[in-house]
């Protein structure tokens, strides 16, 4: 793979959600990843699962019984030559499979261990099971979440697993390997999705400190209280969002729908803002999806279409910049950020659970006669 991480490699224990997607943010921009898979069966779910696992794309993959000792012999011989290793283990389970920290960094000082999990290392909640929900619970986030009189509302798993989970714990990896560029010695990250939502949650918490945010959900500028900052049903049932915070495209968004601003209370009168949306709901209603994208077309408005995944893949903004490509058949998102001078390459399908088994381990510097011995212990597939 091409990219700005090319050259380092990293080990990946398989898991789900997070690491996962961390290891994937790291494969795109180059690196070599590593999936130690479990045994038998790899990932369970639908039959031909992994071409149209995304997340797995751009690895290579063995499978290791980990309950094995020679099975975690495997891995950290893995770990002698790789850079990082990511696992998304409870606490102290992989130290009792025998590839915790202190077993890695022994074969490798330069390591990076980055550890995943939904609690922390430590602290009262840190061995209970979980899951994104649970931590967006915690944070404060899901509180957040909602329509005014409604319940929380989910925000699909992007939150915690993906964004203050997997892209926490990469950003956590790519940091600690600038700094063994430096030092020469290695460390363990211990990245949490409790941490990594809290610090998605800074500016609320900093808005509700200053009194600018009311605990009173859906009744804020960013959380649907606003009617210029919400989502609107259109007449033939689609929905599209509006975004019009500053005057300039407040202003625009209302001469576009026809109201008279002569009329209107001030933008920011909060007290209005349920009057207000009634009124807007009503007008988006006039029209269908098609005919407010031409009405909006040329107008600045911060309006956008509410658009179906499928429908994302097809947008000519996506297009034109190539947001999206195809890997084996499957449209995904194409590896981001983008670099100037050392792009990402195509990534490469997701590969079969053990698919590289032999190779990997050659290359580790197994002979033939180990490779052989291992597959018939049981220990790899």
């Amino acid at each position: 793979m091409a990219g700005p991480l090319r050259g380092r490699r990293v080990v990946e224990v398989a898991g789900q959600g997070p690491v996962p997607f961390a290891g994937m943010m790291l494969a795109d921009m180059g690196a070599e990843v590593i999936r130690v898979e479990r045994m038998p069966g790899g990932r369970a779910g639908w039959p031909d699962r992994h071409r149209t696992d995304t997340l797995s794309r751009g690895r290579r993959s063995v499978q290791v019984d980990l309950k094995n000792p020679l099975g975690a012999d495997v891995v950290l011989r893995l770990v002698a030559g790789a850079d990082a290793l990511i696992e998304g283990f409870r606490p102290g389970v992989a130290e009792r499979l025998g590839i915790g920290p202190a077993e890695c960094l022994a074969r490798n000082p330069a390591l990076v261990y980055g550890r995943m999990t939904g609690w922390g290392q430590h602290g009262p909640e840190a061995r209970r099971a979980g899951h994104d929900l649970n931590y967006l619970a915690l944070t404060g986030a899901l509180y957040s979440i909602g329509q005014a009189g409604g319940p929380p509302v989910p925000p699909l798993n992007l939150v915690a697993d993906f964004g203050g989970g997997g892209m926490l714990l990469a950003f956590g990896v790519v940091c600690a390997l600038l700094e063994a560029g430096r030092s020469g010695q290695g460390q363990v990250i211990d990245a949490a999705m409790v941490d990594g939502v809290a610090a998605l949650m800074a500016p609320f918490y900093a808005m509700a400190a200053a009194g600018r945010w009311s605990e009173r959900r859906g009744t804020n500028i960013l959380d649907s209280g606003a009617h210029f900052y919400g989502v609107y049903e259109t007449a033939d049932g689609r929905h599209v969002a509006v975004a019009a915070i500053e005057p300039k495209f407040y202003q625009a968004l209302i001469a576009t729908l026809g109201l008279d601003a002569g009329d209107l209370p001030p933008q920011m009168d909060a007290a209005r803002w349920p009057e207000m949306k009634r009124r807007l709901a009503a007008v988006f209603r006039t029209r269908t999806l098609k005919e407010w994208c031409a009405a909006f077309e040329e107008v600045d408005a911060c309006f956008a279409p509410v658009l179906t995944p499928v429908e994302a893949v097809e947008h000519p903004h996506a297009v034109a910049r190539q947001a999206f490509t195809r890997v084996d058949g499957i449209p995904q998102p194409a590896p981001a950020p983008r670099f100037a001078r050392t792009p990402a390459g195509m990534p490469e399908p997701p590969p079969r659970p053990g698919e590289h088994t032999g190779e990997v381990l050659a290359a580790a510097g197994f002979t033939d006669s180990d490779i052989d011995a291992l597959r018939a212990q049981g220990v790899v597939a």
